[in-house]
């Protein structure tokens, strides 16, 4: 039997039984319970209003999860967020989370550090496919690639954000975050197939069949399964995916429940790699997009089992308690080969790394909400205790990386696969446990409504504590040992000075482990320091006409570095983010939908290593990032939607020195769809084409803190597929 991965703090213990107190305290003693009428609706984090509403346009969601505070709309509350449907991702044909973070402003997508991984760039900080949420718990899903058709809707959570759902695993979380929701059988039946094939003759098929049933429909179920096999548009490269879940649910009079078990198999074959510059070279022109420099014999495996079980009882009229716990198991494998890129004319070194991990994790929260008055003021009172618990055993193995093998990118040279054996760690087929990260915290906070409703003020802190171990890979004797401990305050105001208008400010800061001292010519190894606490000021306006939503922010974030003086490893360094964000979603004119908008951005090294970097730009970081999508219903034809995308990202450097520039580029996508009725079912034809005009580009630089490496972006990618309803 497994324990919960964390204790709760007397305080948390005493904040939980207060609220609910005081909420009880709400109904005169001897007053009947009045239980609600039972409303089914998909909820995927069995509360009891059920997912917020789609806005006009069904694109994108009225409001969506902002931690123990709950669903809040967006017009309520003190943040930026953006809330993706299902409609969207279905529609956009979209493969992962990262096909439908294409379509924000605020986001862009890059790669992990010398793998595949799906890595988003969120007002310029990085955050990893570790750190994503599903339903509220980090640590679930695969790590590096996470399929569309488990996902209901994809929530953005723009700006620091430790205090609404805790500290990050994987370090992110600075710049944003992003918590995927679970599909929910609805209360009409589903049974619905699709198939598709895309450049490069990669085939499709996948179902998805919900059902209610029992006394009221209250207990439902919802079944996908997906495969996907075959070459890609890239020359070479092939993809398998194999995906299956189940999402369970069950809504009683004042009980909710929801479960969600799935299975993911991804594998990559001679993907494309990304691409590092050597020191001093500047960087080259983006070879063909669909062109290939991967070795033959790289590959990159991922298999992944997880799972989850999330509760909410009424407590009281006003009251609700809920708790949740999730597992997942993964196991990964790569053979992997990327160039360093020594000459202009695309002249490169590569060399044979290989590594294998096995992952386990668990996680949990529980947390208690209520609502009081005192006097003129409303008060939503919340408190929550949360805990992570992940063993990673790892190993590794590389080849000779001091001579290696040469390629060029524009004349790719396939060699033997060279023996992997120059430098090793741990055994390939049986890793040791290399890393272990425990995260505990409890939270509190209290939203205070005044003004008869015009006034909402939000103030609140989360209790950290992060510990980390690492060990040997040969020996499995314990290396070092982090444990520390940070309290992030948060503070949001929202006024509605008329209807269908929103001014909000907010200070709110971001939380990562903290660096241990470590390198050689230093005189304080081993040294640990306090997370890292990042500090963001907002303030933005929003506008809701009922048919089309607009929003804009100012922001400044600011994220400590590390680095050495005088032999002494210490934090002495910062890095400063700030911007303004617009964005825009709804259905200006009958027929049509817009969604997009605009960021601006101010990425500075502040303070660097002896001043050598001081007031330059961020790496990967652009000044400018623009969106915009739009869908237009034709007119006398039923049935028949044309859509356009365009994507504009600036130029941005690839190291801190901004000798190394990518230059600016652009993309356009466009796509049409045809719903109609055959033999009584519906059918609905969609085609897409990402980058028509083919356009040749490096997407990205960077991801990992002070790496620089390259993406080249898709070539034209043609995507056709069918759906039909049972």
């Amino acid at each position: 039997m497994h324990t919960l991965p964390f204790k709760l703090s007397p305080v948390a213990i005493a904040a939980l039984i207060a609220t609910s107190t005081i909420a009880h305290a709400q109904s005169a003693p001897g007053e009947p319970a009045v239980m609600p009428t039972v409303v089914i609706s998909a909820s995927a984090d069995a509360s009891a209003q059920g997912l917020p509403s789609s806005y006009a346009g069904g694109q994108v969601a009225r409001g969506g999860r902002l931690g123990l505070l709950g669903n809040v709309d967006v017009m309520d509350s003190p943040f930026n967020t953006t809330n993706y449907t299902q409609a969207l991702i279905q529609d956009q044909q979209a493969r992962s989370v990262a096909d439908v973070l294409q379509n924000d402003p605020s986001v862009r997508v890059a790669r992990g550090f010398g793998n595949y991984q799906e890595l988003y760039v969120i007002r310029g900080f990085a955050v990893n496919s570790d750190d994503l949420a599903y339903n509220g718990l980090y640590g679930l899903l695969p790590r590096q690639f996470v399929a569309s058709e488990l996902l209901e809707r994809v929530e953005v959570f723009r700006g620091a954000n430790s205090f609404v759902n805790g500290a990050a695993p994987g370090g992110g979380g600075i710049g944003g975050s992003i918590n995927l929701l679970p599909k929910r059988a609805a209360n009409t039946p589903l049974t619905q197939f699709t198939a598709g094939v895309e450049s490069g003759g990669q085939a499709y098929a996948a179902a998805d069949i919900g059902r209610r049933f029992g006394p009221q429909d209250r207990a439902g179920i919802r079944v996908n399964a997906a495969k996907r096999k075959g070459d890609t548009a890239v020359d070479r490269e092939q993809r398998e995916l194999s995906l299956f879940s189940v999402g369970l649910d069950y809504r009683g009079t004042n009980v909710r429940v929801s479960a969600d078990a799935g299975y993911q198999d991804h594998t990559l074959d001679n993907a494309r790699p990304s691409v590092t510059l050597a020191a001093g070279i500047p960087v080259p022109a983006a070879p063909k997009g669909t062109s290939n420099w991967a070795q033959p014999w790289t590959t990159s495996t991922e298999r992944d089992t997880f799972g989850t079980l999330r509760g909410e009882i009424d407590v009281g009229t006003d009251t609700v308690a809920w708790g949740a716990f999730g597992v997942r198991s993964g196991d990964e494998f790569n053979i992997l080969a990327a160039p360093t890129v020594g000459r202009a004319d695309g002249s490169a070194i590569m060399y044979r790394f290989d590594n294998a991990r096995v992952d386990h994790v668990r996680t949990a929260e529980v947390g208690i909400r209520g609502r009081l008055r005192t006097g003129a003021i409303g008060h939503t009172l919340s408190a929550t205790a949360s805990g992570f618990s992940q063993k990673s055993r790892n190993a590794y193995a590389m080849s000779d990386f001091f001579t290696g093998f040469a390629t060029n990118l524009n004349r790719p040279v396939d060699v033997a696969a060279p023996a992997a054996n120059f430098f090793t760690g741990g055994d390939m087929n049986n890793p040791l446990l290399t890393q272990k990260s425990v995260l505990s915290s409890y939270a509190v906070a209290d939203t205070m409504e005044l003004a008869g409703g015009k006034l909402l003020v939000t103030v609140g802190a989360r209790h950290q504590t992060i510990r980390a171990y690492s060990y040997d890979y040969n020996t499995g004797a314990e290396n070092a040992a982090y444990d520390q401990s940070e309290v992030t305050p948060v503070a949001g105001i929202v006024y509605k000075p008329w209807p269908g208008v929103s001014v909000y400010a907010n200070y709110i800061e971001g939380l990562q482990q903290g660096p241990v001292a470590s390198g050689t010519n230093i005189d304080n190894v081993g040294e640990a320091f306090a997370p890292f606490t990042s500090k963001q000021k907002e303030v933005g306006v929003k506008y809701d006409s009922g048919k089309l939503g607009m929003s804009a922010a100012l922001f400044t974030t600011s994220q400590p570095s590390a680095y050495v003086i005088d032999r002494r490893f210490g934090v002495y360094g910062e890095q400063r983010n700030r911007g303004f964000e617009l964005s825009v979603f709804g259905t200006p004119a009958r027929g049509v939908r817009l969604l997009g908008g605009l960021t601006l951005l101010d990425a500075e090294q502040r303070v660097t290593a002896g001043a050598v970097n001081q007031g330059k730009d961020a790496i990967g970081v652009p000044e400018t990032q623009l969106n915009l999508g739009a869908e237009w219903d034709v007119t006398g034809i039923d049935g028949l939607t044309l859509t356009a995308r365009t994507l504009y990202t600036a130029s941005q450097y690839a190291d801190g020195a901004n000798t190394q520039e990518l230059p600016s580029w652009a993309r356009l996508d466009l796509g049409a769809s045809y719903a109609m009725r055959i033999a009584d079912r519906a059918v609905t034809l969609r085609a897409r084409v990402d980058n028509a005009t083919g356009k040749d580009y490096w997407a990205s630089a960077g991801g990992f803190p002070g790496s620089g490496y390259l993406v080249q972006g898709a070539p034209r990618t043609v995507v056709v597929s069918a759906s039909v309803d049972f």
